[in-house]
């Protein structure tokens, strides 16, 4: 579903949207047809999400790699802004996979944009996420990007 161009984002405004909003939704199929939808951080590099995840999450995208992504900025309806992306995953979890080029650039993002996120003190400088490829981190190659 198309947009009408001046309500559409722009490259420029999905860029500052995915690198700057801390939460994203992302929805895959569970066991059977369920919808399993779930808050996660992400880190935006190189027009690829990366997220950390392990559990239900992960198991989901092994079976099925097709998973919808919702990111919003702002609460009240005159400023609301959303992307919707329908993207195909890879669950990185070997030597060969973790040498993803946006990987490392991902981590240093996500310890930037998160640094204090879990109530302790901000760090200078940010680390960089301590999971491995065995820690389950997964990147999500967007498909068809959707601009609402």
């Amino acid at each position: 579903m198309s947009l009408p161009r001046e309500i559409a984002l722009s490259d420029e405004e999905i860029d500052d949207v995915m690198t700057d909003q801390w939460n994203l939704r992302i929805a895959t199929i569970g066991p059977g047809t369920k919808i399993n939808l779930t808050p996660m951080w992400s880190g935006w590099v190189q027009e690829k999400i990366y997220i950390s995840a392990r559990g239900q999450k992960v198991m989901n995208l092994r079976r099925n790699p097709q998973c919808t992504l919702l990111v919003d900025k702002n609460e009240k309806f005159p400023e609301l802004q959303g992307i919707i992306m329908d993207c195909r995953a890879v669950v990185l979890e070997n030597k060969e996979e973790e040498g993803d080029p946006g990987l490392k650039e991902a981590r240093i993002h996500m310890g930037e944009k998160y640094n204090g996120g879990h109530g302790q003190p901000v760090a200078a400088p940010p680390q960089p996420p301590a999971a491995t490829a065995a820690g389950k981190i997964v990147a999500g190659s967007c498909l068809s990007p959707k601009k609402y």
